[in-house]
This record gives C-alpha cells, structure tokens and sequence, in this order.
C-alpha cells in the first residue's frame, strides 16, 4: 500500500454481540477531528443512557498516529483496547468506535468481555462500507494570464482537482491533487514562463 492511501469508513455502521444476556451495541462513525469525536460521544452517552457501560475507540490520521481507548468504567484493557484492536487489525482510521453495554446480570470475566468488545466492534465494520481515500495535498501558483494555456495543459494531463481560480492581470490557481503525485505536478508546473508556486 502507498503512504498516501489510507481506509476509513464511507457511513455510520452498527454491530451487535450478546453474551449471557449482556447486550454490546456497537457504532461505527466516520470522523475526521477530536472535536467531533466528543460531539458524537456525547450525543451517544445521551442515547444510551440506560447503558452499564460506554466504551469507545478511535484512530485518526493518515498515518494512524493519533488514537485512544476508553474502557469508561470496564476491567483495564477489556473494551477500548479490543475496540480499537479491531480498528488497527482491519487497518482504518479516521473512525470512531462506540460499544454501549447492557449487563445482563450474568458476569463475563475480564476474557469474556475482551471477546465481547472485539466482537461487537468486529461486526460493526463488518456492516460498514470500507472505502480507500488518498492524501491530498494543496498547491497555489500564480502566472500571468498569457501563459493560462501552458498551465491547462498541464492541469488537464495531470488531473489536479481545482479548488479556486482567478484570472485578472496576475492570474491565481488552487489545486489539489494526491500527495504521489504532487513533486511531478510542480516541476511541470514550474517550467512555465511568469509562474510562481506557493505549497502549503
């Protein structure tokens, strides 16, 4: 796999796992910063009011670096840590794993309730559409407007999305394109005449 490709997942997804009673109810969201984790937490510790337990996992970033497991409540390592194990075996990120708990009144111990989580959080993204995205990198280049029909051309050959342009005397152009691909878009990009180029 190319370091700028990673997987996350396209819609919410539920999974479900009873155990002796006990109920594991298990959402998986699609996120993209901390500030929505904890917006969606919240609405889901809301939700599942009644639950014993909410427990959750995340794991953000393309390159998967920023993650957490909350076992709210549970034996140390027995539900965020499943949760997310099965974030990092099925190699996602830029999701959010909630299992809510109903005890059923029957105990599990701390292996059965590891199963229970893995489980639950298993069959959540087992439900869901799992869709690659690509690292997209932005590109701003400035050029006088009698050389617009050098940069279109290499704009229509490479293929770079454009996220803004403007054409007066000094001629402004926002692109985008996936991080491979950046180094060949700017040495094209740098060969035509008036042309300056600001990455971000």
């Amino acid at each position: 796999m190319t370091d700028d490709i990673y997987k996350t997942i396209a819609e919410v997804s539920e999974g479900i796992y009873t155990e002796k009673r006990s109920k594991f109810i298990a959402i998986a969201l699609p996120v993209r910063t901390v500030e929505e984790i904890k917006t969606y937490l919240d609405q889901y510790q809301k939700k599942y009011y009644d639950a014993r337990h909410v427990c959750y996992a995340y794991m953000l970033g393309a390159d998967r670096k920023d993650f957490r497991a909350n076992d709210n409540g549970e034996p140390s390592g027995t539900a965020g840590k499943p949760i997310l194990g099965q974030i990092n075996s099925n190699e996602l990120t830029d999701i959010l794993i909630i299992v809510a708990r109903y005890f059923g009144g029957i105990k599990l111990g701390t292996s059965g309730l590891i199963v229970a989580y893995k489980a639950a959080a298993a069959d959540a993204i087992m439900n869901a559409s799992v869709i690659e995205k690509t690292v997209d990198e932005e590109v701003t280049i400035f050029f006088e407007y009698p050389f617009m029909n050098d940069i279109m051309r290499v704009v229509k050959e490479e293929e770079p999305t454009i996220l803004s342009q403007s054409y007066d005397t000094d001629c402004i152009m926002t692109l985008q394109i996936r991080r491979s691909s950046m180094p060949k878009l700017i040495t094209r990009l740098e060969k035509v005449e008036t042309a300056r180029i600001i990455k971000d």
